[in-house]
């Protein structure tokens, strides 16, 4: 708890580190599989989905939870 005469707390900053590149994909696969081994998270780009019936029902999943995206493509293929 805090007391009168204390000092303020520091300011927070979220800010990307310049120095850091973004993540290779066999990083981002090692992540991916490690999140739905330990966690059950799946990340799965609908452009890389290529039965049309399995690709629309995670669309619709998606729209169904989280709404309509606001940009990129239609995917219809």
């Amino acid at each position: 708890m805090r007391t009168e005469g204390t000092q303020p707390w520091p300011t927070l900053r979220c800010s990307p580190d310049p120095a850091r590149s973004p993540t290779p994909a066999a990083g981002m696969d090692a992540m991916q599989r490690r999140a739905w081994h330990e966690q059950g998270v799946a990340m799965l780009l609908v452009d890389e989905i290529s039965d049309p019936l399995l690709r629309q029902a995670v669309v619709n999943e998606a729209v169904r939870r989280w709404g309509r995206r606001n940009g990129g493509r239609v995917h219809g293929r």
